[in-house]
């Protein structure tokens, strides 16, 4: 299965998020890619440490799931679904649709761009 997207190497920001999320601008997340296996470690903002795992399809579709620690020393976990596209610059921006299985459950979306 070989994805038309290969995110090895690429660093990642948001652009955007939902109030319950805890990724900010400040948050860069550094995504390796073998085979289909995607992983990223990531900190910033109000995110001490995270890393993810997930699995990439051959549109370039992830499914992911997370953990981090936060800046209230909280462990936090949750699954997300994020999909590309390519824009007019060459880079790919992720939306992503995330549910915490942590804390309140709350569901969110966020958008990252490649730095």
């Amino acid at each position: 299965m070989n994805s038309t997207i290969n995110y090895n190497g690429k660093k990642f920001r948001p652009v955007s998020n939902t109030e319950n999320g805890e990724t900010s601008f400040e948050t860069v997340f550094h995504y390796k890619q073998v085979g289909n296996i995607l992983t990223s470690e990531y900190s910033g903002g109000k995110i001490k440490y995270g890393h993810l795992i997930g699995l990439v399809d051959n549109e370039g579709n992830i499914e992911m799931r997370y953990h981090q620690v936060n800046d209230k020393d909280e462990l936090m976990t949750g699954v997300c679904t994020s999909t590309p596209k390519i824009l007019e610059n060459g880079k790919i921006r992720l939306y992503e649709n995330w549910e915490w299985t942590s804390g309140d459950k709350s569901k969110g979306t966020s958008i990252i761009e490649e730095q």
